[in-house]
């Protein structure tokens, strides 16, 4: 079943729930999948719906931090909210563990051994991690890991 489809069925439980919280996020979901469908000009492949996914969970993630500086609760809860409903159609995100060990198996593939190496590093992590990281994070383990 395609995102699209899952987004849809989710979209009329949530209708016949009366869920608007959840109807709201679902059907901006549901847009950004269709304009993303149009803009690439076919069907999303998993890999491009994890994509959007994780961009539309980043830009939510950002807002909150930014409602948290300007002590806004109202709009704290409403995005939280929205955070959550995101995250059920995510994949699994990788443990900081999981991501060391993609780290550590890529510094030794590359043979990376300073900073300089820093972008073939991310180069060879990043698609293994793609939807399932926060780039933040991986970013700071590659650090770590060449910092040694």
């Amino acid at each position: 079943m395609s995102l699209l489809d899952k987004l849809t069925k989710d979209m009329v439980a949530a209708m016949k729930a009366k869920d608007k919280e959840t109807l709201s996020t679902v059907r901006m979901l549901k847009a950004s999948v269709q304009n993303e469908k149009i803009k690439l000009g076919h069907e999303l492949s998993e890999e491009e719906e994890n994509s959007l996914l994780a961009r539309e969970y980043k830009q939510r993630k950002e807002a909150l931090e930014e409602f948290v500086a300007a002590k806004r609760q109202d709009l704290i809860d409403k995005t939280k909210a929205e955070m959550s409903v995101v995250e059920k159609y995510m994949p699994k995100q990788l443990s900081d563990d999981e991501i060391k060990q993609i780290v550590d198996e890529a510094v030794q593939a590359t043979g990376a051994d300073s900073m300089k190496d820093f972008g073939k590093v991310m180069k060879s992590v990043m698609p293994k991690v793609k939807g399932k990281a926060d780039g933040k994070v991986v970013n700071q383990t590659v650090k770590d890991a060449l910092q040694k």
